[in-house]
């Protein structure tokens, strides 16, 4: 039996939520009226339909490691007491089979009346499917080889006022998928699977790096510039000291401060906000891991790139293989090398340089389709043909190089080319993950680049950052050099769930306000 039974789930819940207006007598409204009424009922009896907590001595899972293999029409002697939310349930009459879940696994029970009773079996009967319970009983396993706790003792632990979606015909909208996400977590094995791996992947970059001699800090949400990254960001006011701050757009700016200070190795994990588009790739806040390591270039950045995401993969999927766009790559080998320069001369069989006067890169723009404002540089509008004409044909992970100085104020100059900069950005299935360099540490020239970007962003580009007087002031007190490197942690678990959304890999991504 389904969870589509009639006998046990009534009408879908309509896709959007909004079931007020149905009738009471019928559908959604009706169900949860007679759902209601029996917690109405167990609570003018005495009992308590929502009890305060429930001691279990194993999850599905442990039952399942401890007992999986028994042979078909055992009963064992081990007693479990278990948890888990009904997901199926099949009466035959004297029998009552039904299937829970908890995070670990699903297992089936087998409740006989001549074990919990006339009443108890009764009780069991009322249940729905969605209602949590707790059990007591035995491990088993039927004449099917079905692994099963034979139930001595069934509670209810929460009543389900709305039943659950159904499997195939509910939550088929992905917005309401994704505005209902509990429910989604309920009836969808692969939304589970996804956000498993998402921690398995977070959790080995955390191992990973304290292997290493890293340290994991915390830095300030609020931030009076919105600096270390090009992006709009959103603004608040703090009323205790009238002061107009910003939500941060990157970790950066605050991790370097600490390497002057002279920690060495430090990392965040953590949230950080944009005030941009909503698509497949962008959600308005995001989590990024960002690393500073004293005494290294971007060389090793690049080299600790690729430790993080191939032992993220090892451990998330057990796995370095991945396929994309239908081709399999090994995480584990040597990632490709391309120079921005070089891809877009490759793509459009001419040399394109940051040195060439902005009037030719602009026309070698328009004949391609680069979109470009007036305000831009030859080197941002390399940038915008990249983008244009080489960021779609890249499917494996690779490293894209040599950045333009115009569009990379924190990093260095590449030591051969002082239109460059020791810059790269990681790129799989058309998508960044990551950006890393050898970082500026001539406060002297952090403030020249800082002077540009003020008058860019007077100019009229929002995305540009200000000048950060407390940041070259650290700076003066000298930064060794520094490597850094930022990761898109949303975007790593998109690669390695092999999702194509970012809302698949975000629990609760922002969506236009539900009007209920």
């Amino acid at each position: 039996m389904s969870v589509s039974d009639a006998s046990d789930t009534p009408d879908a819940p309509d896709p959007d939520g909004r079931d007020g207006d149905q009738p009471t007598g019928s559908g959604l409204a009706a169900e949860k009226v007679r759902r209601q009424a029996r917690v109405d009922e167990l609570r003018a009896r005495g009992d308590q339909p929502y009890p305060y907590r429930f001691d279990r001595s194993h999850t599905l899972a442990e039952v399942r490691a401890a007992h999986g293999d028994i042979e078909a029409g055992t009963e064992t002697d081990a007693e479990v007491t278990v948890a888990g939310r009904v997901m199926l349930k099949r009466d035959t009459g004297k029998l009552v089979f039904a299937t829970i879940q908890d995070r670990s696994d699903r297992i089936q029970l087998f409740i006989s009346k001549a074990v919990v009773g006339d009443d108890g079996f009764v009780d069991v009967k009322e249940l729905d499917i969605g209602d949590w319970v707790g059990v007591h009983g035995t491990v088993m396993a039927t004449r099917a080889g079905e692994l099963s706790v034979k139930a001595d003792r069934v509670e209810l632990l929460s009543k389900a006022i709305r039943p659950l979606p159904d499997k195939w015909h509910g939550l088929t909208d992905t917005d309401t998928r994704f505005r209902q996400r509990y429910a989604d977590l309920i009836v969808n094995d692969e939304a589970r699977r996804v956000f498993e791996i998402r921690h398995e992947a977070i959790a080995s970059f955390r191992r990973t790096l304290h292997d290493e001699g890293f340290i994991e800090v915390e830095t300030p949400v609020l931030h009076v510039e919105a600096g270390g990254a090009h992006a709009r960001p959103f603004d608040t006011h703090h009323n205790a000291l009238d002061l107009p701050l910003y939500l941060r757009i990157a970790l950066e700016l605050h991790l370097k401060r600490l390497i002057v200070g002279g920690m060495e190795r430090v990392y965040e994990i953590g949230r950080v906000f944009r005030n941009e588009g909503i698509s497949t790739r962008h959600n308005p806040e995001f989590t990024m891991m960002e690393l500073y390591q004293a005494f290294v270039d971007w060389q090793e950045m690049m080299a600790i790139s690729e430790r993080l995401i191939t032992q993220a993969a090892r451990d998330a999927i057990g796995t370095t293989v991945i396929t994309v766009r239908g081709h399999e790559f090994d995480l584990a080998e040597p990632w490709p090398r391309i120079s921005m320069c070089g891809a877009v001369s490759a793509a459009l069989d001419r040399t394109v340089h940051p040195s060439q006067p902005v009037d030719d890169v602009r026309a070698i723009a328009d004949r391609h389709g680069a979109k470009y404002e007036a305000s831009w540089g030859s080197g941002r509008i390399i940038e915008a043909l990249f983008e244009e004409l080489c960021e779609a044909d890249i499917v494996r992970p690779t490293f894209v190089t040599g950045h333009p100085v115009e569009i990379s104020p924190l990093a260095r100059v590449d030591r051969d080319d002082p239109h460059v900069t020791e810059r790269f950005e990681i790129f799989c299935d058309s998508r960044e993950l990551g950006n890393g360099y050898s970082e500026l540490n001539d406060p002297v020239e952090q403030r020249a680049r800082f002077d540009e970007e003020q008058a860019a962003k007077e100019a009229g580009d929002a995305e540009r950052g200000t000048v950060d007087e407390d940041y070259l002031r650290a700076l003066e007190y000298g930064m060794p050099p520094t490597g850094g490197l930022g990761i898109g942690m949303d975007r790593v678990a998109m690669l390695l769930a092999g999702v194509d959304s970012i809302r698949e890999v975000v629990l609760f991504p922002t969506l236009r306000p539900e009007q209920f």
